[in-house]
């Protein structure tokens, strides 16, 4: 009897702790992130790596910051600086479906990761394509895979179109990309679905709901001198890692007038974590694959419908609106400064 009462005090009280604190005894989440492992990226991975949320089960690696060579090698560098062999890590796609790459050293340095010289890495790639590994994946694990791609979508892109069966099968997908208010390449397009237009539209199409974290939403959640602070005054590889590209990431942003430095991917990694650090609401989400200035423009229907245009004789009239089923979850807003102490707490490994 007294061991009775003794076992159910602990699990009366481990109960207790799990309200207090929010914590489930669920396992882990299986994810893929799809990454071209510049700055943001390399922020995202680590910041995944380091939340026992997440069980990643792989990196596949697109071309965009970089190109997909210097991709696969980052990757494989964060991965082994992390001491995670264990990540599959594949290349896939070696340029956007329809145009020439465009890449961004300009933001992320000549290397994609601030020019900061990471060891070689201890880590090998998988031979795999990584189209193909998402593909398999999703089927060996059904209803258990989420996807973030933080990249251009041209590798999910083309796991859709191989086989389209995934999109049922996927739990989630989160993706970095977008902009329901102007774009961070141009006037009107945020730079991943500016990378390929064409995937980024059989992607919002597919038949599943995309949950959009878009640029403009990462350019009011910034990482400044205060929380890049708050990292270098911790030090370990990965801490020093984070802290050297956030200090080149956020010294290139203020050149460029900015008081911080949009955390666009890590957001994405963030709202895939815990879904409550955005506001999220449901639309019908196109893009743009033709206009002359506004090419890569995600185009968000606020009103879920579009009005009925019917010809009569020379001209058309107005007879009703057609309703237009939500495809997207799209993030308005974050919980930036709640986000951040999540950020810097995941990466010093507090």
């Amino acid at each position: 009897m007294k061991q009775f009462v003794s076992s159910s005090i602990l699990i009366l009280f481990s109960v207790l702790i799990s309200g207090t604190y929010g914590f489930t005894q669920t396992a882990p989440r299986r994810v893929i992130i799809d990454t071209d492992p510049g700055t943001d990226d390399a922020m995202a991975i680590i910041l995944a790596l380091n939340s026992p949320e997440f069980k990643v089960e792989a990196l596949t690696v697109v071309p965009g910051n970089v190109n997909a060579q210097q991709g696969l090698e980052n990757a494989l560098k964060i991965v082994s600086l992390a001491g995670r062999c264990d990540v599959t890590v594949m290349g896939g796609a070696q340029h956007p479906l329809n145009q020439k790459l465009i890449t961004a050293q300009f933001w992320h340095g000549k290397n994609g990761l601030a020019n900061v010289e990471l060891p070689p890495t201890k880590c090998k790639a998988d031979p795999r394509f990584a189209p193909d590994f998402i593909v398999e994946m999703v089927h060996k694990y059904p209803h258990e895979i989420t996807l973030i791609p933080v990249g251009p979508l041209t590798n999910i892109a083309l796991a859709v179109s191989k086989d389209p069966s995934i999109v049922a099968l996927v739990k989630d997908i989160v993706i970095m990309g977008g902009s329901i208010t102007g774009g961070n390449v141009n006037g009107a397009a945020e730079a991943n679905i500016y990378n390929d237009p064409e995937a980024a539209q059989i992607v919002f199409n597919a038949g599943w709901i995309v949950t959009m974290v878009g640029s403009d939403v990462g350019e009011r959640t910034l990482i400044t001198r205060k929380y890049l602070a708050q990292l270098q005054a911790s030090h370990g590889p990965q801490n020093d890692f984070i802290a050297k590209i956030a200090d080149f990431y956020l010294t290139r942003s203020e050149k460029s007038g900015y008081s911080g430095a949009a955390m666009y991917d890590p957001l994405a990694v963030g709202i895939a974590l815990d879904p409550t650090l955005g506001t999220l609401e449901e639309m019908h989400v196109d893009v743009e694959t033709k206009g002359e200035f506004t090419r890569g423009e995600t185009v968000a229907n606020r009103r879920g419908s579009n009005e009925n245009n019917v010809l009569h004789g020379d001209h058309y009239e107005i007879e009703g609106v057609v309703e237009l089923n939500p495809n997207s979850k799209v993030c308005l807003a974050s919980d930036a400064d709640r986000f951040l102490q999540l950020f810097v707490s995941r990466i010093r490994g507090k």
